[in-house]
């Protein structure tokens, strides 16, 4: 008997290439990549991969995000589009953007270049949303790039999936919040004077996204921070393993009651509360200490 695996999707011509060119106001330092977006209704959401890059897995969360009424934007930050994302292929892209200037994967309280395009890229998606404010989510080595991109004030929520830079190697990397201090003092006051909420995921025995990092985020942004936890301990009810570790793609099952899927649910009702005005939070999201 096969077992259930994630939801996937193709990279089909649905999804529409433009090539987006960007970065801070103000600034002289822009960058360039192809956006594959899809929808045409309801806010728009910033959907940033994970590695090796816009896998079936991420283009399935994206799908599911346009049929729960949201324009999804996914930036093809790296990698090939559409391809499978085996392990030989994410260590070769690993490889690639780990040393890479753009994204300054092992530095501390580093302002990393992507984070003015993708600031740019929100401000564009709400220029094309007109009356919305737009959502970004992040993906394991993009997570902390969703933190970094509420700086924009178009963004009214940032998710936090598994954030995993910089790359936990020592103490201090592990508690780094992934963003510069100047970026996340502009998020803290972001929380407390706009709409901006931040929400964060991750699994307990996670060591790529260390616990350490969160209670960070939950220090500096108080109640602007909610976490939604998974268990991967032994024995949990989800029966994830102890590598568990992509919690909106690659552990997600289409059970009823399965912990990532509600996890899912819950990012949905996120982003349905920020963007659209809904009246409910996430049933499982819980405002840090």
């Amino acid at each position: 008997m096969t077992r259930p695996g994630p939801p996937v999707s193709p990279l089909t011509p649905e999804w529409r290439r433009r090539s987006f060119t960007g970065g801070d106001e103000g600034s002289s330092r822009v960058s360039t990549y192809d956006c594959y977006e899809r929808g045409t209704r309801g806010p728009g959401v910033v959907l940033l991969p994970e590695l090796p890059g816009i896998t079936p897995e991420v283009l399935g969360l994206g799908d599911h995000l346009v049929a729960e009424g949201y324009t999804v934007t996914i930036p093809s930050l790296f990698g090939e589009p559409g391809r499978e994302g085996t392990a030989l292929r994410a260590a070769a892209v690993a490889a690639r953007v780990c040393v890479s200037a753009e994204f300054r994967a092992f530095a501390l309280n580093a302002d990393r270049p992507v984070a003015g395009f993708l600031r740019a890229l929100a401000r564009d998606v709400a220029a094309r949303r007109p009356g919305h404010g737009v959502g970004v989510v992040g993906l394991c080595f993009t997570g902390g790039f969703a933190l970094a991109a509420a700086v924009e004030p178009a963004v009214l929520a940032a998710v936090l999936s598994q954030p995993s830079v910089p790359l936990s190697v020592s103490p201090a990397r592990r508690a780094d919040a992934g963003v510069s201090e100047t970026e996340l003092r502009s998020v803290h006051e972001r929380t407390r004077k706009d709409e901006l909420c931040v929400l964060g995921l991750r699994f307990s025995r996670d060591m790529l996204s260390p616990e350490q990092r969160f209670a960070t985020l939950g220090a500096r942004l108080g109640d602007g921070f909610r976490v939604i936890p998974l268990s991967s301990e032994r024995d949990n009810p989800g029966g994830f393993g102890r590598f568990a570790h992509s919690v909106l793609t690659r552990e997600v099952r289409e059970t009823p009651g399965h912990p990532a899927r509600r996890a899912r649910a819950d990012v949905v009702a996120f982003l349905d509360e920020r963007l659209k005005g809904g009246d409910g939070r996430p049933t499982h999201a819980t405002p840090t200490d």
